[in-house]
């Protein structure tokens, strides 16, 4: 049967002009930098919390100072309540994300504005996950306005997910995440960002943590940032064992299984304590308490950093804290090592990491990341535990530090981030978990150019550029997470190459920390700090499902010490693409034939000059590029495809 002709690809469609979404202006540069009137609001919280671990209720006391850094006066404030998200009649649940049960959501029992030491009650109004407060006066630019809202609301199960209550043999394992009402973001792009809360994680504004929880006596206490009053709720055993940790490199058990049994190892021994937590520059806090925890920690080499002003300077920590049901040696024994080899190798690759500790939780095993903690699962073992553990922490970087809008763009949340851990699984322990091979990167053969192919064939795979809650669950691991990350791939091992990639990629991670970058800033400040026009690149591969498709159709030696080499391009993804040629006294020789190569014509003749009989010719021979139809990809000399 003859050959079908395939239609090559079209050269002036693939390197049209390409504009991106938002045009640069004051706020944000064409070089992709913020621009010289960029802005941001800033928001400050002080919150007191207080846990009922027998009704499994959760009451907040929470004041929010909010500076209004913008240009525009602002009638209204806009915040998040994601605990309305259990409710029976939440959005979420109509659209089909159903939660096996149902909660009241969070209870708002005061609601008010604060000045001079008086309260003023506060109008509001409740939309789904999002609340409207109407200000009596507006805010001017460059002013602040102090808020107070009391609330509580009751703990979802396992169900809850992001915020979660567990069993464990030794008691309640309690992950307190998206637990307090969260200021929405108001930027020079959209005004307010309400996206109501669907699952799809959140974005919010940078700002500094003052916070405290009260527990049960025999509960210990994890958080984002440092514990700021450790006499108060530890025993100088725990003190001096913290203190130990300080200098190891190794993990120090702070409570072992021998304390989580022994009440006379809390520093009450009944009633209950406060834990008080800080955390600046930060776009959220969150913590896991629980009475069934063992707690071990060891050095972060990085310096000591203060978690709050008029404190002294703290060294940092990896910690880890999880139940007995943790407990092995290929498990949660090597969970504080993995934390500390993610900290310190994704600070010395991309950007210092700026908090005081790291804290992996070992409960229900959500998977989630915030700010300086991460939740994973009790039961995880080798290798998975280093994966999950490796990924959520890379989330420091993606989105904790570099503030994206993860409800619309999650492959600048889920793709930059697996990105960066693939390489820490080749860097860990020489190599003891590469590749990544879990459902995020790779997850059938390890090689991410063959396992992407049938997502670029797919013509119902949406683009990476598609909002989050967009993306079915379907199509969100091999999207927002795999593919994002495999263009970063490509970006650089393909076409920038690691040295002009890794330089842009720097610059744009300290440009926009603790900063909202949007694609267009990502785009533009990688070609222009990589030195590429990539529009061909942006089009096919993020706003596209676009893919690289090569052939070669002709193999000719001459009798002049030259051989002819036609190559076909059918793809709308001309990546680089090597070409090798077999000799035949066994040997090869390969050279690169760039994307320029097919700017004004999608079927070349290379000739090329050899000192030896050439065999045959395959383009990419490595397997480096996702290649759609391999079947034409070699020939042997004097052949030709039909």
């Amino acid at each position: 049967m003859p050959l079908v002709a395939k239609p090559l690809a079209d050269p002036h469609a693939i390197f049209a002009p390409f504009s991106l979404p938002d045009a640069p202006n004051v706020y944000r540069a064409g070089s992709g930098v913020p621009g010289p009137h960029y802005w941001q609001n800033q928001v400050d919280y002080k919150i007191k919390a207080h846990l009922d671990a027998v009704h499994h209720r959760l009451n907040g006391d929470e004041t929010i100072t909010y500076t209004n850094n913008s240009p525009d006066t602002l009638d209204v404030v806009w915040l998040q309540l994601e605990q309305n998200r259990y409710r029976a009649d939440s959005r979420s649940n109509i659209a089909g994300v159903v939660p096996s049960e149902t909660s009241e959501g969070m209870v708002l029992e005061k609601v008010c504005e604060t000045s001079g030491g008086i309260e003023t009650g506060q109008a509001y109004l409740v939309s789904d996950t999002r609340l409207q407060l109407k200000l009596s006066h507006a805010i001017l630019p460059h002013q602040k306005v102090n808020f107070r809202i009391q609330w509580h609301y009751t703990i979802p199960g396992t169900w809850g997910g992001r915020t979660a209550v567990s069993k464990a043999q030794d008691g309640d394992v309690f992950e307190m995440a998206q637990w307090y009402p969260r200021l929405s973001v108001y930027d020079d792009r959209r005004g307010w960002n309400t996206l109501p809360y669907l699952e799809q994680e959140f974005f919010l504004e940078y700002g500094n943590f003052d916070y405290s929880v009260t527990v049960p006596w025999n509960f210990t206490v994890v958080g984002s940032g440092a514990l700021l009053n450790p006499v108060d709720v530890l025993t100088e055993t725990e003190r001096a064992r913290l203190t130990q940790a300080a200098g190891s490199e190794k993990r120090i058990l702070i409570r072992d299984l021998h304390d989580v049994t022994t009440p006379s190892s809390h520093k009450k021994l009944s009633g209950e304590a406060t834990w008080h937590f800080a955390m600046q520059n930060t776009r959220d806090v969150s913590f896991a308490t629980s009475p069934a925890f063992l707690w071990d920690a060891e050095r972060i080499n990085l310096p000591d950093v203060s978690p709050w002003p008029g404190y002294a300077k703290q060294p940092r920590l990896a910690m880890s804290v999880y139940p007995r049901e943790g407990i092995s040696p290929h498990g949660w024994d090597r969970s504080t090592d993995y934390v500390k080899h993610a900290i310190e190798y994704f600070s010395s690759q991309w950007f210092v990491y700026p908090w005081p500790n790291a804290i992996n939780v070992g409960g229900y095993g959500a998977g989630m990341e915030y700010p300086g903690i991460v939740f994973d699962g009790m039961h995880e073992r080798d290798p998975e535990l280093f994966w999950i553990t490796t990924h959520e922490i890379g989330h420091d970087w993606f989105p904790m530090l570099v503030g994206t809008d993860e409800r619309r763009n999650a492959f600048m949340d889920e793709g930059f981030n697996t990105f960066i851990d693939a390489y820490a699984s080749d860097h860990f322990n020489h190599g003891e978990f590469a590749p990544k091979k879990d459902p995020e990167f790779s997850p059938q053969t390890g090689n991410p150019a063959h396992d992407i192919v049938p997502v670029l064939q797919d013509s119902h795979a949406p683009s990476l550029m598609m909002a989050a809650d967009d993306i079915s669950e379907t199509y969100r691991h091999s999207i927002s997470y795999f593919k994002g990350a495999y263009g970063l791939k490509l970006l650089r091992e393909q076409i920038l190459g690691p040295q002009r990639f890794d330089a842009a990629f720097r610059r744009y991670i300290a440009e926009w920390a603790y900063r909202h970058p949007s694609p267009s800033d990502f785009f533009r400040i990688m070609e222009s700090e990589g030195g590429e026009d990539l529009g061909w690149f942006w089009r096919g591969w993020y706003f596209e499902n676009a893919a690289p498709d090569y052939a070669v159709t002709m193999l000719k030696m001459q009798t002049n010490g030259q051989v002819k080499v036609g190559v076909a391009n059918y793809g709308n993804l001309p990546l680089p693409v090597h070409l090798r040629l077999q000799y035949a006294d066994g040997t090869m020789s390969d050279r690169i034939l760039p994307t320029e190569t097919w700017r004004q014509d999608s079927a070349v003749v290379l000739t090329l000059p050899v000192e030896k009989k050439v065999v045959s010719a395959t383009l990419d021979p490595d397997v480096m590029i996702p290649d759609v139809d391999r079947s034409d990809n070699t020939l042997a000399v004097s052949t030709a495809h039909p």
